[in-house]
């Protein structure tokens, strides 16, 4: 492996780490929570948990993704294929992200006093949860294919 094979591979193996990483504490830890509040504090609570979440795991996936790519492109044998359907599980992800959770996550936000919710408000948890839990799987399953990948190398 080259010298900057070496600085990619690592790159890549951070930010799957933390993708999978954050994705499975909020599973474990943070929905769990957010379940167990009355309505009105889960809105309060799921607007202060989005502000910093929000400009900066896009950002780590999708650098996670690009940098498997390149680690694809560069790489021979299993490696090139391992590093291709990390990016694509990683895909998965944002797609996941952007496609299913940020609509619900907008929904939420648009509530402007957590007191007066709407009578007829579906409460979003149980879809988020099955959104958030497939996005998990999928940043677990690009860890293991980015890790696999970077030792075959």
């Amino acid at each position: 492996m080259t010298g900057p094979e070496t600085v990619l591979a690592v790159a890549a193996l951070l930010g799957g780490g933390v993708t999978a990483g954050v994705l499975f504490a909020v599973a474990l830890s943070v929905l769990p929570a957010l379940f167990a509040m009355e309505t009105g504090t889960y809105v309060y609570a799921h607007k202060l948990l989005g502000r910093n979440w929000d400009p900066t795991m896009p950002a780590i996936v999708l650098g996670s993704t690009a940098v498997n790519a390149v680690l694809a492109v560069l790489g021979d044998g299993v490696a090139r294929g391992l590093f291709a359907l990390a990016a694509v599980l990683l895909l998965g992800v944002s797609g996941v992200s952007h496609l299913c959770n940020v609509p619900i996550n907008r929904r939420v936000k648009s509530i402007t006093d957590p007191a007066e919710i709407p009578p007829d408000w579906e409460d979003p948890r149980p879809a988020w949860r099955r959104f958030h839990h497939l996005r998990t799987a999928l940043a677990v399953l690009a860890l293991v294919t980015t890790a696999t990948a970077v030792t075959s190398l």
